[in-house]
């Protein structure tokens, strides 16, 4: 079973101060869990994990992350100004986008982060906004299935990202004759895998494209990054990666591949955000109103604008309801939030304990992807972000959105007056 990270005695305290709903974050976990992934990658003494601002975009998350050694992957101009204001520069941005707009290229030129073109056309786009840095990353898409041991786990081709194969040999000929010094490889094949299997495989096929890229253009290649792609097992039934596993296995192809081949001196790069934070964050919600029709209904004070993913993609996060998990799960629910849409709903058919009215419910796993997808339908408004610290403390890392917030966007004329002061 999954077990929240605070109990019922914890939850109550904190609610009293920041009402329900909220997104809380575990400070020990998210640095035990960076410790432990620098600890599987130790063998590569360039090892650097870029944490995927994208899922979990909060300064204070950045801080603590920045503060065990991770660097940050940006793909838009916020966050790449996000990152700035962290202290975040150079070396240590990735910037990984795509159909990338001048502004966001430009200031990731300025910052002197590693450029990660996504496309061919993209070479002469940079060379001709704000010239060739010394060092460019291309992302590969080698087209098909991608597949682990028989399974396929994403189609490639049929994504929008990266360089054929073709393009990618090419694109590296240009760059080099424009003077590009340094390169980099990155590749991003299936999603969310719950595989330790998938950075061995993916290594593989970038170890080997590395080697023949050298061979066949002359670059220097000095860092290959396997980007995300590791996640985790929402269900509480179901093996969690092994990073450690994960980390050795990469570590066996690099032995095979790299190092006879005099590239042993290749850095590892990661671009984890799931994996990263995941885990380590909760929507705590409260049961409003039950509704009893040809179904069972609890409605709580969150809905699908605090965690799209489970009305977006069917996604499963497990619900602890607190100060009851040792209770039978005997009643079957759906739990659903307020909106004016049908799937806006964190569980359909779910066996939980009785539930009543001013019940805390936590939604487990939405430590990434969650806060960061939320959206203003119907007027909802963003929730508070809380980060439980290690000392056993609660900060508020950003304030719930008021009504004049959301109005704030018509600042332009004065028919919102009354709300915006």
């Amino acid at each position: 079973m999954k077990t929240p990270f605070i109990t019922k005695e914890q939850a109550e305290e904190i609610i009293s101060k920041y009402p329900t709903p909220f997104h809380i974050y575990d400070e020990k976990g998210i640095r035990e869990n960076a410790r432990k992934l620098y600890k599987a990658f130790s063998w590569n003494k360039g090892f650097r994990e870029y944490f995927a601002v994208k899922a979990t975009p909060n300064p204070f998350i950045l801080k603590i992350l920045q503060e065990e050694g991770c660097g940050v992957d940006c793909s838009s101009l916020t966050e790449l100004m996000m990152s700035e204001c962290c202290g975040f520069s150079g070396s240590d941005i990735m910037f990984s986008s795509n159909v990338t707009p001048k502004e966001d290229m430009l200031k990731a030129k300025e910052l002197g982060a590693y450029i990660n073109l996504d496309d061919f056309t993209h070479i002469e786009f940079l060379d001709k906004l704000c010239g060739l840095p010394e060092t460019v990353c291309c992302r590969f898409n080698p087209g098909g299935h991608f597949e682990i041991e028989t399974q396929i786990m994403d189609n490639p081709g049929e994504a929008k990202y990266g360089f054929t194969r073709e393009q990618l040999f090419e694109g590296f000929k240009i760059l080099k004759a424009k003077g590009v010094k340094h390169f980099g490889i990155h590749a991003f094949l299936a999603s969310n895998t719950v595989s330790n299997a998938y950075y061995p495989k993916l290594a593989r096929i970038l170890f080997e494209l590395a080697v023949e890229l050298r061979e066949k253009t002359g670059a220097d290649i000095s860092f290959i990054n396997l980007s995300g792609g590791v996640g985790i097992a929402y269900e509480p039934d179901k093996p969690q990666n092994d990073i450690l596993a994960i980390g050795e296995g990469v570590h066996r192809a690099f032995d095979e591949i790299l190092a006879p081949a005099g590239m042993g001196d290749v850095a590892i790069f990661t671009e984890l955000g799931r994996y990263m934070l995941a885990p380590y964050g909760h929507l705590v919600t409260k049961c409003v109103h039950q509704k009893h029709i040809y179904k069972e209904y609890i409605g709580v004070d969150a809905c699908a604008c605090n965690l799209m993913r489970p009305a977006m993609y069917g996604s499963y996060h497990h619900i602890t309801v607190l100060g009851k998990e040792n209770a039978a799960c005997d009643h079957k629910y759906d739990v659903t939030g307020g909106l004016c849409e049908n799937n806006d709903k964190f569980a359909i058919d779910r066996m939980l304990p009785e539930i009543d009215n001013g019940d805390i419910l936590v939604i487990h796993d939405t430590g990434a992807h969650g806060f960061s997808m939320g959206y203003n339908y119907n007027g909802k408004l963003r929730s508070a972000e809380l980060l439980l610290k290690e000392d056993g403390s609660v900060q508020m890392i950003r304030r719930a959105e008021t009504p004049a917030d959301y109005f704030r966007t018509f600042d332009f004329c004065d028919i919102m007056d009354k709300y915006l002061k």
